[in-house]
Protein backbone atom coordinates (compact mmCIF):
# COMPACT_ATOMS: atom_id res chain seq x y z
CA UNK A 1 0.00 0.00 0.00
CA UNK A 2 1.34 3.71 -1.04
CA UNK A 3 0.86 5.96 2.02
CA UNK A 4 1.72 8.72 -0.35
CA UNK A 5 -1.22 8.22 -2.43
CA UNK A 6 -3.40 9.51 0.92
CA UNK A 7 -0.55 12.35 2.13
CA UNK A 8 -3.08 14.95 1.17
CA UNK A 9 -5.55 13.30 3.50
CA UNK A 10 -3.40 12.87 6.91
CA UNK A 11 -3.59 16.28 8.85
CA UNK A 12 -4.17 17.85 12.18
CA UNK A 13 -8.21 18.17 10.94
CA UNK A 14 -8.32 14.31 10.74
CA UNK A 15 -5.39 12.78 12.80
CA UNK A 16 -6.68 11.52 16.56
CA UNK A 17 -3.29 10.04 17.29
CA UNK A 18 -0.19 8.37 15.68
CA UNK A 19 -0.89 8.21 11.82
CA UNK A 20 -3.78 5.54 11.49
CA UNK A 21 -3.12 5.39 7.98
CA UNK A 22 0.61 3.93 9.05
CA UNK A 23 -1.05 1.79 11.18
CA UNK A 24 -3.27 0.45 8.63
CA UNK A 25 -0.43 0.13 6.00
CA UNK A 26 1.12 -2.39 8.03
CA UNK A 27 -2.12 -3.98 8.65
CA UNK A 28 -2.93 -4.16 4.69
CA UNK A 29 0.72 -4.96 3.74
CA UNK A 30 0.83 -8.26 6.32
CA UNK A 31 -2.77 -9.41 5.47
CA UNK A 32 -4.41 -7.93 2.61
CA UNK A 33 -7.94 -7.91 2.19
CA UNK A 34 -9.04 -9.75 -1.25
CA UNK A 35 -12.53 -8.17 -0.81
CA UNK A 36 -14.83 -7.80 -3.36
CA UNK A 37 -17.74 -5.12 -4.00
CA UNK A 38 -20.44 -6.71 -2.10
CA UNK A 39 -18.54 -7.83 0.61
CA UNK A 40 -19.18 -4.86 3.33
CA UNK A 41 -16.69 -3.85 5.41
CA UNK A 42 -16.62 -2.47 9.39
CA UNK A 43 -14.10 0.34 10.23
CA UNK A 44 -15.00 -0.11 14.31
CA UNK A 45 -13.82 2.92 15.69
CA UNK A 46 -13.17 5.15 12.61
CA UNK A 47 -13.00 8.63 14.53
CA UNK A 48 -12.77 11.15 10.75
CA UNK A 49 -12.98 8.87 9.14
CA UNK A 50 -9.50 8.46 7.52
CA UNK A 51 -9.50 5.09 7.92
CA UNK A 52 -12.29 4.58 6.32
CA UNK A 53 -11.62 6.31 3.05
CA UNK A 54 -8.32 4.31 2.65
CA UNK A 55 -10.29 0.80 3.13
CA UNK A 56 -12.72 2.19 0.76
CA UNK A 57 -9.65 2.93 -2.16
CA UNK A 58 -7.80 0.01 -1.35
CA UNK A 59 -10.63 -2.55 -1.13
CA UNK A 60 -13.37 -1.06 -3.84
CA UNK A 61 -15.83 -2.37 -0.85
CA UNK A 62 -18.47 -0.78 0.78
CA UNK A 63 -17.63 0.31 3.86
CA UNK A 64 -19.62 0.92 7.20
CA UNK A 65 -17.61 3.96 9.00
CA UNK A 66 -18.19 3.64 12.72
CA UNK A 67 -17.80 5.84 15.56
CA UNK A 68 -19.11 6.33 18.96
CA UNK A 69 -17.85 10.05 19.54
CA UNK A 70 -17.77 11.55 15.83
CA UNK A 71 -20.82 11.76 14.78
CA UNK A 72 -22.44 10.29 11.63
CA UNK A 73 -23.38 13.78 10.46
CA UNK A 74 -20.02 15.20 10.80
CA UNK A 75 -17.92 12.00 9.24
CA UNK A 76 -21.06 11.91 6.17
CA UNK A 77 -20.34 15.86 5.54
CA UNK A 78 -16.41 14.80 4.85
CA UNK A 79 -17.00 11.64 3.04
CA UNK A 80 -19.14 13.64 0.50
CA UNK A 81 -16.17 16.13 0.01
CA UNK A 82 -13.22 13.47 -0.60
CA UNK A 83 -15.99 12.11 -3.14
CA UNK A 84 -16.41 8.36 -1.45
CA UNK A 85 -20.51 9.46 -0.01
CA UNK A 86 -21.72 6.47 -2.20
CA UNK A 87 -19.48 3.99 -1.05
CA UNK A 88 -18.73 4.78 2.81
CA UNK A 89 -21.43 4.68 5.42
CA UNK A 90 -21.29 6.33 8.39
CA UNK A 91 -22.90 5.19 11.52
CA UNK A 92 -22.17 5.50 15.19
CA UNK A 93 -23.29 2.32 17.24
CA UNK A 94 -21.98 1.44 20.46
CA UNK A 95 -19.91 -1.53 20.20
CA UNK A 96 -21.39 -3.73 22.83
CA UNK A 97 -24.73 -3.19 21.64
CA UNK A 98 -24.38 -3.43 17.23
CA UNK A 99 -27.64 -3.21 15.52
CA UNK A 100 -26.14 -5.34 12.30
CA UNK A 101 -27.59 -7.84 10.61
CA UNK A 102 -25.95 -11.12 11.90
CA UNK A 103 -23.17 -12.40 9.72
CA UNK A 104 -23.00 -9.17 7.59
CA UNK A 105 -19.07 -8.28 7.57
CA UNK A 106 -16.85 -9.68 5.43
CA UNK A 107 -13.90 -7.88 6.99
CA UNK A 108 -13.84 -5.73 10.13
CA UNK A 109 -10.69 -2.98 10.77
CA UNK A 110 -10.16 -1.44 14.00
CA UNK A 111 -7.17 1.17 14.45
CA UNK A 112 -6.51 2.88 17.49
CA UNK A 113 -9.22 2.16 19.03
CA UNK A 114 -10.70 -1.76 20.03
CA UNK A 115 -8.20 -0.98 23.12
CA UNK A 116 -11.44 1.29 24.18
CA UNK A 117 -14.05 -0.91 24.86
CA UNK A 118 -12.82 -4.92 24.31
CA UNK A 119 -10.01 -5.20 26.67
CA UNK A 120 -12.32 -8.10 28.55
CA UNK A 121 -12.76 -12.12 28.89
CA UNK A 122 -15.64 -12.70 26.09
CA UNK A 123 -15.95 -9.64 24.05
CA UNK A 124 -14.61 -10.84 20.96
CA UNK A 125 -17.04 -13.68 20.70
CA UNK A 126 -20.06 -12.35 22.13
CA UNK A 127 -19.85 -8.59 20.52
CA UNK A 128 -18.20 -9.30 17.37
CA UNK A 129 -17.99 -12.95 16.50
CA UNK A 130 -21.48 -12.82 15.60
CA UNK A 131 -21.35 -10.32 13.27
CA UNK A 132 -18.75 -11.57 10.49
CA UNK A 133 -19.45 -13.83 8.12
CA UNK A 134 -17.22 -17.38 7.72
CA UNK A 135 -14.39 -17.40 6.30
CA UNK A 136 -13.93 -13.34 7.46
CA UNK A 137 -11.02 -11.47 8.30
CA UNK A 138 -10.59 -9.64 11.49
CA UNK A 139 -7.47 -6.74 11.60
CA UNK A 140 -6.56 -4.70 14.42
CA UNK A 141 -3.98 -2.47 15.11
CA UNK A 142 -3.52 -0.37 18.61
CA UNK A 143 -1.33 0.76 21.23
CA UNK A 144 -0.22 -1.81 24.00
CA UNK A 145 2.53 -2.76 26.35
CA UNK A 146 5.51 -4.66 25.20
CA UNK A 147 6.01 -8.34 26.17
CA UNK A 148 8.07 -8.20 28.63
CA UNK A 149 5.63 -5.34 30.48
CA UNK A 150 2.96 -8.00 31.22
CA UNK A 151 0.58 -6.78 33.85
CA UNK A 152 2.54 -3.87 35.10
CA UNK A 153 0.47 -1.11 32.59
CA UNK A 154 -0.70 1.16 35.80
CA UNK A 155 3.08 1.10 37.06
CA UNK A 156 4.35 2.27 34.10
CA UNK A 157 1.98 4.06 32.12
CA UNK A 158 -0.15 5.98 34.50
CA UNK A 159 1.84 9.57 34.34
CA UNK A 160 0.99 9.62 31.41
CA UNK A 161 -2.54 8.08 31.15
CA UNK A 162 -3.79 8.20 34.48
CA UNK A 163 -6.79 5.39 34.97
CA UNK A 164 -6.74 4.92 30.96
CA UNK A 165 -2.96 2.92 31.40
CA UNK A 166 -5.39 -0.52 32.18
CA UNK A 167 -6.39 -0.07 28.55
CA UNK A 168 -2.90 -1.01 27.38
CA UNK A 169 -2.30 -5.35 27.13
CA UNK A 170 0.46 -6.87 25.79
CA UNK A 171 0.27 -9.10 22.48
CA UNK A 172 0.54 -12.01 24.69
CA UNK A 173 -2.62 -10.80 26.40
CA UNK A 174 -4.83 -9.63 23.40
CA UNK A 175 -4.29 -12.94 21.79
CA UNK A 176 -5.78 -14.67 25.25
CA UNK A 177 -8.30 -12.01 24.88
CA UNK A 178 -9.31 -13.26 21.10
CA UNK A 179 -9.48 -16.99 22.59
CA UNK A 180 -10.53 -19.91 20.97
CA UNK A 181 -13.77 -20.66 19.18
CA UNK A 182 -15.37 -22.82 17.05
CA UNK A 183 -15.46 -20.26 14.36
CA UNK A 184 -12.40 -19.27 14.33
CA UNK A 185 -9.49 -20.60 12.44
CA UNK A 186 -6.36 -18.47 13.43
CA UNK A 187 -5.44 -15.55 15.70
CA UNK A 188 -2.23 -13.92 15.15
CA UNK A 189 -0.45 -10.99 17.23
CA UNK A 190 2.98 -9.01 16.96
CA UNK A 191 4.34 -6.27 17.60
CA UNK A 192 3.75 -4.24 14.82
CA UNK A 193 6.96 -2.44 12.89
CA UNK A 194 5.51 1.46 12.07
CA UNK A 195 5.92 2.81 16.12
CA UNK A 196 8.13 5.36 15.06
CA UNK A 197 7.06 6.62 12.17
CA UNK A 198 3.28 7.01 13.40
CA UNK A 199 4.03 8.38 16.37
CA UNK A 200 6.67 11.13 14.79
CA UNK A 201 3.81 11.82 12.23
CA UNK A 202 1.62 12.60 14.55
CA UNK A 203 4.21 15.09 16.65
CA UNK A 204 4.38 16.74 13.59
CA UNK A 205 0.80 17.23 14.10
CA UNK A 206 1.82 20.07 16.68
CA UNK A 207 -1.84 19.84 18.04
CA UNK A 208 -2.61 20.54 21.50
CA UNK A 209 -2.97 16.08 22.12
CA UNK A 210 0.39 15.63 20.11
CA UNK A 211 2.37 18.28 22.29
CA UNK A 212 0.77 16.63 25.22
CA UNK A 213 2.41 12.84 24.20
CA UNK A 214 4.91 14.71 23.39
CA UNK A 215 6.59 14.75 26.70
CA UNK A 216 5.81 11.60 28.01
CA UNK A 217 7.50 9.76 24.39
CA UNK A 218 11.08 9.60 25.71
CA UNK A 219 10.25 8.58 28.97
CA UNK A 220 7.39 5.90 28.96
CA UNK A 221 5.78 5.82 25.78
CA UNK A 222 8.90 4.82 23.97
CA UNK A 223 10.47 2.64 26.60
CA UNK A 224 7.10 0.59 27.54
CA UNK A 225 4.63 0.77 24.84
CA UNK A 226 4.36 -0.66 21.45
CA UNK A 227 1.56 -1.44 18.82
CA UNK A 228 -0.07 -4.25 18.57
CA UNK A 229 -1.31 -5.62 15.56
CA UNK A 230 -3.83 -8.58 15.37
CA UNK A 231 -4.80 -10.98 12.63
CA UNK A 232 -7.88 -13.02 13.29
CA UNK A 233 -9.26 -15.59 10.51
CA UNK A 234 -12.82 -17.26 10.43
CA UNK A 235 -13.40 -20.58 8.99
CA UNK A 236 -15.61 -21.25 6.28
CA UNK A 237 -18.69 -22.44 5.97
CA UNK A 238 -18.73 -26.40 5.76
Amino acid sequence: MNISSYKKYISAETMMGPNSVRILAELFDRHPLQAAADDPILDLGCGTGLTSLVIAKETGAKVYANDLWVSAEENRKRFARWGIGEQVIPVCEDANHFHFDKKKFYALVSIDSYHYFAGYEGFFQEKILPFMKDGGVVLIGIPGLKDEYTDRAEELLSDWLGEDACMFKSQTRWKELIGSHDRIESVKTWEMDCFSKAWSEWFATNNEFACGDRKYFETIIRPYTCFVGISVKLKRAL
